[in-house]
């Protein structure tokens, strides 16, 4: 069976090709107007290769569905994040509780910059005339206080339509005790509006917090016509071929599932890679639980994680100024890729980014049409980039160094006559240092020392810029996997298949020790829905993991405890004795005889994602003079260039050494390894960059 793993980036779409054990590689340009375009093209380019002749089918040929099938495509996509990130989702309505229609509007008045007298908040995605309100109303227990009024509905619902909306998020107070009036209202607004998309914050997020609750639902049905027309448009673009798609969570889901649900979406790609690191790490450390801290530089951004032997998980995170709160691995993102724009300020100093050339026009050296100069830009003057090796040298995207020199001398000259190389420098150091304080922001201020961990850089940029920020962060190691350009899509390709749902407790944990049927319940219905959910996607046994939000009563958040199943009077009592141990550690306290709630039921069904097998190589000898393809001049201080070695990574050998100054070549990414630090190769083909 084939596996192929595209992950869409600002700049670049990543494709890998598993078959047999093998892996083959490829990237193309994104096309932002319609990545589906790109993605078609760049997969017919892949299928098409002449090296793949005895390896794989055209594209025409590649369908069919679940293990017995030819071929299944998992996908990252961008398509949710950047109709949040540009204010391009669908024309969407809220329909809430009489009294509630400004929730959204009036959020928790938190201040993003405690000192800024004037504080700009960015457009709500529901303007207040998109915004209904229903007559109806329940109490805290799900009970009916005021019955729905359906009569007057109906007419609302006629002013909804004549609002003209594509989608319509319904939001009622308490429904996550009781969905029923939210799904009566649906069916009277379904008549009136029967092509909108509709979202249900009971289905969405059974939770309490009312304004995380709308926002989150909100955010669903502002992206889910546009996600749910990119996927089938891609669909029909592949002919049919089965989709998974990545979650936020590290998990992939069917194509069905993630349209009806895009707000899952919303850090896709982000995720594939962090999946992709913690698999590379765990191999070549031999090791379930690997120390690591990812680094993920592509075109347009950054992403970091730091993952203290095991991938780093929450249940709250934030996307274009707006409370998501659905399971997320935790990623924190810097505008700060090769793609970053460098320019000077109103101030005569320099900056780069957060904007980016993105794909089109893309960096001056691209020739597309840009002018203003990049980190990739940069990265070429300086010689650290080389246009005779870039994509493995094979044309697809050339670079043009004299038109990125002109750029960065522009560049220069605007600082007040610095020569490009030394404006090169400039942007590569500001580069560094946002860089820098994302990595800092994942370990030093959450409390983790970075010397104890290995840095994985990633993405299509992330090794040329990895020694020099292992070297600011005092880390010791480096370790690149073979594929570091692609390992997002790789990472796309070993995640494990996930359906993960949720439901609102609000009740004492010896309230429940002594009707342990009632969360019972609550854990079967979870599960029933996780097992169709999954079965779909050919999951026969699925692995289930229950957990619990607890906290003591009247505090106002939660620690997440794990909760054995089948659920037992034993096995819950043995969770509220973790959760009082998780609480002293993370707090420094414990309140043994205090009452503990148990806020939220939570469930994470799982079945096994692509599980390669690569053999070790033994080690051969160290001396790496086969891969040596020759010297060149690269600027790692103003003064002057120094002579440095270049080797083509595809000639090198388990067991050859060698030193820095360094490039490594190949056709995913460059890596540039400064003097100081040494290269050996161990048996799975991964390069460690030491410290000397």
């Amino acid at each position: 069976m084939k596996l192929i793993g595209i992950d869409v980036g600002g700049t670049f779409t990543d494709f890998v090709l598993l078959e047999d054990g093998r892996i083959r590689v490829h990237k193309s340009p994104t096309t932002p107007d319609d990545q589906s375009r790109g993605i078609v093209a760049g997969l017919t380019e892949l299928l098409s290769s002449p090296e793949l002749a005895n390896f794989s089918s055209p594209l025409s040929h590649f369908s069919g569905r679940g293990a017995g099938g030819e071929g299944l495509i998992v996908h990252g996509t961008t398509a949710a994040t950047n109709a949040l990130l540009e204010r391009k989702g669908a024309r969407t309505a809220l329909l809430t509780t009489a009294g509630f229609a400004d929730v959204i509007e009036i959020g928790r008045q938190n201040r993003p910059q405690l000192y800024a007298l004037h504080q700009q908040r960015p457009p709500q995605l529901v303007p207040a005339e998109l915004r209904f309100e229903a007559v109806e109303r329940l109490d805290v227990d799900g009970n009916t206080l005021t019955p729905l009024d359906e009569a007057a509905l109906d007419a609302l619902a006629q002013k909804i339509s004549a609002a003209q909306p594509e989608s319509l998020a319904i939001v009622f107070l308490f429904s996550y005790r009781n969905p029923t009036h939210e799904e009566r209202a649906a069916a009277i607004v379904h008549r009136h509006l029967p092509d909108a998309t509709l979202s249900l914050s009971s289905r969405i997020l059974p939770e309490y917090r009312e304004y995380e609750r709308t926002a989150t639902t909100v955010v669903n049905a502002y992206v889910q016509p546009l996600a749910d027309r990119y996927l089938r448009r891609l669909s029909d673009g592949l002919g049919g071929v089965p989709i998974r798609v990545m979650q936020s969570n590290g998990g992939a889901i069917g194509i069905e599932q993630a349209s009806a649900e895009p707000a899952r979406l919303v850090l896709s790609g982000p995720a594939g890679g962090v999946v992709g690191a913690f698999a590379a790490a765990a191999q070549a450390l031999e090791s379930d639980t690997p120390h690591i801290i990812t680094f993920d530089m592509g075109g347009t951004s950054t992403d970091v994680a730091l993952c203290p032997g095991e991938i780093p998980r929450t249940g709250e995170s934030e996307i274009a100024g707006l409370p998501l709160r659905l399971p997320v691995i935790d990623i924190h993102t810097v505008g700060a890729g090769g793609g970053s724009l460098a320019f000077v300020d109103a101030g005569g100093g320099m900056r780069v980014g957060p904007q980016s050339a993105g794909a089109v026009p893309g960096p001056v050296c691209y020739g597309r049409g840009g002018t203003q100069a990049t980190v990739t830009d940069a990265n070429l003057v300086l010689g650290r980039l080389d246009s005779g090796n870039f994509l493995g040298g094979s044309g697809a995207v050339g670079l043009d160094a004299e038109a990125a020199l002109e750029a960065l001398t522009r560049l220069g000259h605007a600082l007040g006559g610095y020569s490009p190389q030394e404006a090169a420098l400039g942007v590569i150091r500001i580069a560094n240092a946002t860089m820098e304080r994302a990595l800092r922001r994942v370990s030093v201020e959450r409390g983790h020392d970075p010397r104890s961990f290995a840095l994985i850089p990633f993405g299509g940029a992330g090794p040329l810029h990895a020694c020099d920020l292992a070297a600011a962060l005092g880390v010791q190691r480096i370790l690149i996997p073979p594929s570091p350009g692609v390992l997002s899509a790789l990472g796309l390709l070993l995640a494990d298949v996930v359906h993960e749902n949720a439901q609102a407790i609000l009740r004492d944990a010896g309230q429940l020790l002594g009707d342990i049927d009632f969360l019972d319940g609550h854990y079967s219905r979870l599960a029933d829905e996780s097992r169709g959910v999954l079965a779909a996607e050919g999951v026969v046994d699925p692995r289930l993991d229950a957990s619990l939000d607890m906290r003591y009563r009247g505090q106002s958040y939660e620690l997440t405890v794990a909760l054995s199943s089948p659920i037992s009077r034993d096995g819950l009592a043995g969770t509220v004795a973790a959760f009082h141990a998780l609480h002293e550690q993370r707090y420094g306290y414990r309140m043994a005889d205090g009452p503990v709630e148990v806020v939220t039921l939570r469930l994470r069904g799982s079945g096994p994602g692509a599980k390669p097998e690569f053999p070790r190589q033994p080690l051969g000898p160290a001396d790496a003079s086969p891969a040596f393809v020759g010297e060149k001049s690269v600027w790692f201080q103003a003064d002057s260039p120094t002579p440095t070695a270049t080797y083509d990574r595809s000639r090198l050998l388990p067991g050859n050494r060698f030193p820095g100054p360094a490039i490594v070549y190949q056709f995913d990414t460059t890596t540039v390894i400064p003097s100081g630090w040494n290269v050996r190769v161990d048996g799975w083909a991964n390069l460690w960059v030491e410290k000397e």
